[in-house]
């Protein structure tokens, strides 16, 4: 198995379904290293070693451990609830969500919801929104008129690894930008 793939196997366990493995999160998602090691290693090559690498290779970092590394916890996108204990921030005046295509309809209608997660995902800068929108197929790309909604009580939080996250974007917070 590939770095990638163990990657992706470990965000699953730490992001959305640790019993996969027979482990729990605390309440602000962390795990313990040992047990994640152990739990995955039941069925994969997979020791401490690898698991550093990937947390210091991951091109998104997904992962943080804690200051004597027995601990680790994916930085955000949890559909458990948990809270990572995100700092409230002001956000700058716009950030950007990318999309699929076959997303736009239900967003124009019902603005931007996370879904299965706690948060939507909001990018500082739209290259990255459009790398993110890629991934759904033909991407669209939205601004978020960021300020003017902390500015109206709207809460946002930036995750350790550069993510912006809000419980909601309301339609008329969202400009649709262009298709590409």
């Amino acid at each position: 198995m590939s770095l990638t793939e163990t990657s992706r196997y470990m965000s699953l366990i730490l992001r959305h379904k640790p019993e996969v493995i027979g482990i729990t999160l605390d309440e602000h998602g962390w795990a313990d290293v040992n047990k994640l090691i152990e739990g995955i290693a039941k069925t994969k090559m997979f020791n401490m070693n690898i698991l550093e690498e990937i947390v210091r290779t991951d091109n998104k970092q997904r992962y943080s451990f804690n200051a004597d590394k027995t601990k680790i916890r994916a930085n955000q996108g949890h559909s458990v609830p948990v809270d990572v204990e995100l700092e409230q921030k002001i956000p700058p005046d716009y950030l950007w969500h990318g999309t699929g295509q076959k997303y736009v309809l239900s967003i124009d209608k019902q603005g931007l919801l996370p879904q299965s997660r706690l948060y939507v995902h909001l990018s500082s800068d739209e290259k990255t929104a459009i790398t993110v929108g890629c991934r759904h197929g033909i991407p669209v790309i939205y601004k978020v008129h960021s300020r003017e909604m902390a500015e109206q009580g709207y809460e946002f939080y930036c995750s350790v690894n550069g993510v912006w996250l809000t419980k909601e974007v309301p339609v008329k917070y969202l400009e649709k930008i262009k298709k590409y």
